[in-house]
């Protein structure tokens, strides 16, 4: 965009990309509290199904016209991918490998799509930026800490490490393709509908599992964290789409290096979890790393 309004966009889209950021850091530290209620397919499932409510009606109203039928299965496959098998292969990875190293792989989602875009034309990869996205890699793994490191005792670590690093890859491809969509329908539109297709995958994958068959077992605590996370999704995943639309790829998913900066920082506050002596210099380096990525060129 050029003109007088390329500016107060960019920035609306930094701070966009920066509160999803946060979203997710927030709705991992609440999905650590409520996952032994309940099974991870089952809370991805009502995750979106609330978050899918949430957009429902905004979109419809935002709806300037109906998607075109060339349109529905590409956004639908999009939002399966980013909703539905990116949780799935995430969830599988973390069977093999701790935590905390499949949240560092997962930060390596920014370059991934910087790669992505650039090979088809999307965006031009510079050294600045490209060492910015390096930086907040590194700056992941200092705020892990030592958790990094620690082993699993299985011997199948590869197959996580490769399942993570592939749940990177389709959200990475998810965030560069969906732009021509964003270029002709309202966000809402979009958030709404890629979110609804991924509601019916998960929904299909905990039937096939039985776990839709159970009676859940929340407490009160447990619904509200479970509709935070709803609730969040949907506000996060829209904000997500619209700093898509007004920036570029690399510069929106750079801002996932947040998440595990805030899931430290509630974990700790609210869920008396530890946080590493290096977590200072892993905020630096992330804080250094944003600002090269969105350094003007």
């Amino acid at each position: 965009m050029i003109g007088p309004k390329a500016k107060p966009d960019h920035l609306l889209a930094v701070l966009a990309a920066a509160a999803t950021g946060v979203q997710v850091g927030s709705s991992i530290v609440a999905t650590r509290f409520v996952i032994d209620q309940t099974d991870p397919v089952t809370l991805a499932f009502l995750r979106y199904l609330i978050g899918f409510c949430c957009l429902l009606i905004p979109a419809w109203r935002s709806a300037s016209r109906w998607f075109h039928r060339d349109d529905l299965l590409p956004i639908a496959l999009l939002g399966i991918t980013q909703f539905g098998i990116l949780i799935v292969l995430m969830n599988y990875g973390v069977q093999f490998i701790p935590s905390a190293r499949a949240a560092l792989i997962f930060a390596s989602m920014p370059l991934l799509t910087m790669i992505v875009a650039a090979m088809i034309g999307y965006e031009r990869m510079t050294l600045f930026r490209a060492a910015g996205v390096l930086f907040t890699i590194v700056g992941v793994g200092f705020a892990l800490g030592e958790k990094v490191l620690q082993k699993s005792g299985g011997t199948n670590e590869w197959m996580g490490e490769l399942a993570v690093l592939a749940s990177a890859l389709c959200g990475a491809l998810c965030s560069v393709f969906y732009r021509p969509y964003l270029s002709r329908y309202p966000t809402l539109q979009v958030s709404a509908f890629a979110m609804f297709a991924s509601v019916g995958f998960l929904a299909l994958a905990a039937a096939v599992e039985g776990h839709l068959t159970l009676p859940f077992r929340f407490t009160l605590w447990g619904w509200l964290a479970v509709f935070f996370i709803g609730c969040g999704s949907a506000i996060g995943y829209y904000l997500w789409l619209w700093a898509l639309g007004h920036s570029s790829p690399t510069k929106v998913t750079v801002f996932l290096s947040l998440s595990p900066i805030t899931s430290a920082v509630m974990g700790s506050l609210l869920l008396g979890e530890s946080i590493s002596a290096l977590f200072l210099v892993g905020l630096i380096c992330v804080s250094l790393g944003l600002w090269m990525a969105h350094r003007p060129e």
